[in-house]
């Protein structure tokens, strides 16, 4: 499972062909689903999502079967990120705490105390700078549902986030996936975009590490 998981971060631009050449036109809801699950589904935040907005663009610029278009792309993949966020908030209002009390090995309560602080700290624009963080794009939309943040002002925040995050990665692969320094090590390329978006949690992390106990 490791393996497989290791081979396909690094040859996700060729997984994708492969499977385009699969599915063709099917592709495009499976993408749908994909997108929503990793932003809308609590336990499932391993699913890619940076990594294959940019690998889409950087397809969609070369791809001269039609299949794949960037514009479509876009539109659909930024109304399966914010309906998916839009998801996520609601299981929180619903299930709210309880779902942290230990009985559910994926929901630890140290991922919750750590998402509310960064919520507490950032508020409402957390939801928008939390799209360009895995793990926690999934995470704060769960958590503004269980504080109940009042739900216009989620909205507002999550449909300038999801838009942005998926324009800003399918057009950055559409623009610069094929350069030839970044097409012959998409690989490198893939993990150095998952270490950049990991990078301000870790910062915060490494901060509160250090900060004094009070």
């Amino acid at each position: 499972m490791l393996s497989w998981l290791i081979d396909l971060v690094l040859h996700l631009d060729h997984h994708l062909v492969e499977l385009i050449a699969r599915v063709d036109i099917w592709i495009y809801p499976l993408l749908f689903a994909v997108i929503f699950c990793e932003t809308g589904l609590v336990v499932t935040p391993f699913l890619p999502g940076d990594s294959l907005l940019f690998a889409l663009g950087a397809l969609a610029a070369i791809d001269t079967s039609g299949t794949l278009r960037a514009p479509l792309l876009i539109v659909l993949l930024a109304a399966a990120a914010v309906l998916g966020n839009v998801t996520n908030y609601a299981i929180g209002r619903a299930i709210g705490p309880p779902a942290f009390s230990g009985r559910y090995r994926l929901l630890k309560v140290e991922y919750l105390r750590r998402t509310e602080a960064f919520f507490e700290r950032y508020g409402g624009p957390a939801v928008l700078v939390s799209r360009f963080m895995p793990f926690f794009r999934t995470l704060v939309p769960f958590v503004a549902g269980v504080g109940r943040m009042p739900y216009g002002r989620f909205l507002g925040y999550n449909l300038v986030g999801g838009t942005a995050w998926v324009v800003l990665l399918i057009g950055g692969g559409y623009l610069f996936g094929n350069i030839p320094l970044v097409k012959n090590h998409f690989g490198l390329v893939t993990l150095g975009i998952i270490a950049a978006s990991l990078l301000p949690g870790v910062i915060a992390w490494w901060r509160r590490r250090g900060a004094p106990e009070r």
